[in-house]
Formats: structure tokens, sequence, C-alpha cells
């Protein structure tokens, strides 16, 4: 009995891959704030996260999580970043947004080309929402990308929307994501 239970163990633990953040490539997170008065957006590619696969054909037992360091956000403004930082975003409380989500819809678009829908746990200064994203994971090789775009409303996560002069935002940001995943291997 031991022994088969060793072996289930061993077996799925052969079927399943983790896929982990390649800092190395160029990874984008971009939030976009289209206000009347002033559009802008701020970009990172401080990104880390993983994806738990088990096979694509069948996406539906597997999980992505992602984590942004809020600090790394450049608008391109000094100022405005440290305003958006120390009043808004509250990084020293709140350093990291992060998402936790199963993947639960697959479809293939084309040969390396997956769309997914995937719900889960949007965490943004220290306040979770559920919230359900698609997006795209496509196989470059030996690398996963993973694109998505969507919107969040700061309110949800009471983020005080400044309503000063200099700084005018949107109350819906959009977001966008593109990132590489490698295959972990274990040492």
């Amino acid at each position: 009995m031991k022994l088969t239970i060793i072996f289930l163990f061993i077996l799925v633990s052969l079927s399943a891959q983790e896929y982990q953040v390649d800092k190395a490539k160029e990874n984008l997170v971009k939030f976009i704030s289209d206000a009347p008065i002033e559009s802008f957006e701020g970009t990172t590619n401080n990104i880390d996260g993983y994806l738990y696969l088990t096979s694509f054909d069948d996406l539906t037992k597997n999980q992505l999580y992602f984590e942004v360091d809020l600090n790394t956000l450049d608008t391109g403004i000094g100022l405005r970043n440290r305003h958006m930082r120390e009043n808004y975003l509250e990084t020293e409380k709140y350093r990291y947004a992060f998402f936790d989500g199963k993947i639960i819809e697959i479809k293939q678009e084309k040969d390396n080309e997956y769309s997914v829908l995937v719900e889960g746990d949007m965490n943004i200064h220290g306040k979770t929402k559920k919230l359900s994203i698609s997006g795209k994971i496509i196989n470059e090789k030996d690398l996963l990308r993973v694109k998505t775009n969507f919107d969040v409303s700061l309110s949800d996560y009471e983020v005080e929307i400044p309503k000063l002069m200099f700084m005018k935002i949107n109350e819906v940001i959009k977001l966008e994501l593109n990132f590489y995943l490698k295959r972990f291997e274990s040492n």
C-alpha cells in the first residue's frame, strides 16, 4: 500500500510542472489612467510569480500567481511617482499588489496559443476582491508568455482618488501585463 502511494505521488509530481517568472526577459506591467484632464501611465518590469501547469490539454487544475512591487512603478515624473506611492498607494504599508487564481477555462487558438479565463483574488492596498481575468498563454519553445489586460476600480481597494490639480487620475485603471515564465528546475 505504501509503495502504491509513493508511486502515485512520484507520477503526479512528474506530470505537473511549475513555471516561474523569468526576470531576465522583458516583462512589462503597465497601468493606464485615462482621465479627462490628464492621461498618463506607469510601468515596471518588477513582476514575480508562477504558473503551476499539469497539461495544456486540461488547464482547469492549474494555478496562476503574480505580484508586482508597487515601489517600482514609474510614471515618468518623479514628483508624481512620490505622491502616488506615499499618499495614495501607501507603498510603505502595502508594497505589493498580487493576484492568486485558478485557470477555469481554456481554448486553443493556434498550435502554441491558448485563451484562458482565470478566477481568483486580486489584492491591492491591503484589500482583496474576486476577479475574473481573461488572457493568453503562448508557448514559445522553452518559455510561456502570459498576456492580459483588465480594469480595476480604485474604490474597490479603498485607494483614495487624487483630486488635486497637479494629479488627476481615473477611478478605473487599466492594467496590462505581458510577462514570461520559464520552467522551474529544482536543484
